[in-house]
């Protein structure tokens, strides 16, 4: 089983081992959203005009990137979800007193300026997932991300667009004006299905009651108006900007949006909005993939130290916790620089693995 890890452990023990992986210091307790169908067709404006919209639930207002023991946001930021058979509907209302923006072309790294960030992860392995971003001037970039910049090096594909991709941007005050006061700007993403299809084999659009890994991120820079024009705040002892906020959906627990295993679950609903509530269905098989990501955390820090990893979870500090319909304790198995755990299902008919690069897969049993 160790054997066909080989090539991913030449190269993690050629850029990784570096590295050191944080855990998360929340909580594993992930957002969850029941996504329902459009009842009708929507146009990509940011202006969120269509019934569907007036009819779909805002998420929880986002907080700290760190958990809610971090100050408040100063500012509102809140999304919606939509879908139909086309498109993944994506919508966000961003307050903001004082609306900037300068990046016009796509593909910048629009994170210098005020933005609004996507992560979808469909079938929740870490591996493949992309991230969107936009700013007020509805220019955007998409990535695509192999694994998570922690796990490998240049790994994520700048060049990569998402085909058929629509935005819209509607802005309520005024763009780069100071002097003035301005309420907010709202955003819509339409993302067409067929583009998810470079990145998983999970059913696009999705099948009822299917649940994709999804996040959203914010940042916010401190500005000032410097000859009439918004810049960002210098710190006087550094003599550059004071370092971003970061505002999200679903808390990491750590400074970094790439901890797929941090963000949210969104369950789509063949059932249209406005339709009587549907429950979000738990699985215990997640339970168990978090578990398995403790041994992920574990194992980096072991072999940090000891360059080696080992297969005695006391010596990871780590206690797992039963899990109905799966066997009480991992199977590890170890190389000095490869490791492989998972879990059985107490039938013995599914493993659930996680390797040294933190990939995260399911397997039948024959």
């Amino acid at each position: 089983m160790i054997i066909r890890n080989v090539v991913s452990a030449i190269f993690f023990c050629n850029v990784l081992i570096a590295q050191s992986i944080p855990p998360p210091t929340i909580e594993y307790s992930p957002k969850k959203y029941i996504c329902y169908r459009a009842n009708e067709p929507l146009t990509v404006d940011g202006k969120l005009q269509e019934s569907s919209w007036a009819k779909t639930e805002w998420s929880d207002d986002f907080i700290d990137i760190e958990g809610a023991q971090k100050p408040s946001p100063r500012f509102r930021t809140r999304v919606k979800m939509l879908w139909d058979e086309k498109y993944f509907y994506i919508a966000a209302e961003l307050q903001e007193p004082h609306i900037w923006g300068t990046l016009k072309n796509r593909d910048d790294i629009i994170f210098y300026d005020n933005d609004f960030e996507i992560f979808i992860d469909p079938d929740g392995d870490t591996k493949d997932y992309c991230e969107f971003e936009m700013n007020a001037l509805n220019t955007v970039w998409d990535l695509l991300l192999e694994m998570p910049y922690r796990d490998i090096e240049k790994a994520n594909k700048h060049a990569w667009d998402i085909k058929g991709l629509n935005s819209g941007v509607a802005v309520y005050g005024s763009l780069n004006t100071s002097g003035d006061n301005d309420s907010c700007w709202t955003v819509e993403v339409a993302f067409p299905w067929d583009g998810f299809k470079e990145i998983t084999d999970a059913a696009t659009p999705p099948n009822d009651k299917d649940q994709w890994r999804i996040n959203f991120s914010r940042v916010e820079w401190k500005t000032e108006v410097v000859k009439g024009q918004y810049q960002k705040q210098i710190n006087p002892v550094t003599n550059k900007p004071y370092p971003e906020d970061n505002w999200v959906w679903s808390p990491q627990g750590v400074v970094n949006m790439h901890y797929p295993e941090m963000w949210g679950y969104v369950q789509f609903s063949k059932e249209l909005a406005g339709s009587p509530t549907v429950s979000f269905l738990a699985q215990n098989v997640e339970n168990v993939k978090w578990s398995l990501r403790q041994i992920y955390y574990g194992q980096r820090r072991y072999f940090e130290k000891f360059k080696t990893f080992t297969n005695d979870l006391k010596k990871l500090g780590v206690s797992i916790k039963p899990v109905p319909g799966y066997r009480e304790q991992p199977v590890i198995e170890k190389t000095t620089n490869l490791f492989e755990a998972y879990f059985l299902t107490s039938d013995s008919t599914q493993k659930i693995h996680i390797r040294q690069d933190g990939f995260l897969w399911i397997s039948s049993v024959k």
